[in-house]
């Protein structure tokens, strides 16, 4: 399967890496714009059950200033979003977008250097969620 961001898979529980992950954030300048529970959408849209799953459109003002300043339709990219959702085993998954795949692909040479100092911050959150 073909990744689509930077994962990390967490034997701990859903609720927790959710409690856990605004500070993660915090800690790399980013915060929570966003937040969307993907499980309560399918229910209450379409009648269907669904593993807990929440997508959180995170923010980091500073680099998404200059981003922005660098290339204005890059906000089609914004926020970065980092998921969690409980997998089969009782455990959790982590993942977020990876820019280098996306705001790097522009032929930017400022966005792509944004994008790489993006995703590190985006994997030391990950990192941080123990």
């Amino acid at each position: 399967m073909t990744e689509m961001g930077i994962r990390r898979t967490l034997r701990m529980g859903y609720d927790e890496v959710l409690a856990r992950l605004p500070e993660a954030l915090r800690s790399e300048g980013f915060g929570v714009l966003t937040e969307i529970d993907v499980r309560e959408t399918m229910k209450k849209k379409l009648g269907v059950d669904f593993r807990r799953y929440k997508i959180l459109g995170a923010c980091n003002p500073s680099l998404a200033h200059q981003a922005l300043s660098a290339h204005l339709g890059v906000g089609v990219m914004l926020p970065c979003n980092v998921v969690v959702y409980e997998d089969d085993g009782g455990g959790s998954v982590v993942e977020a977008i990876d820019p280098t795949k996306t705001m790097a692909g522009q032929g930017d040479p400022t966005l792509a250097a944004l994008a790489e100092t993006v995703r590190g911050k985006l994997s030391a959150v990950l990192e941080r969620i123990e």
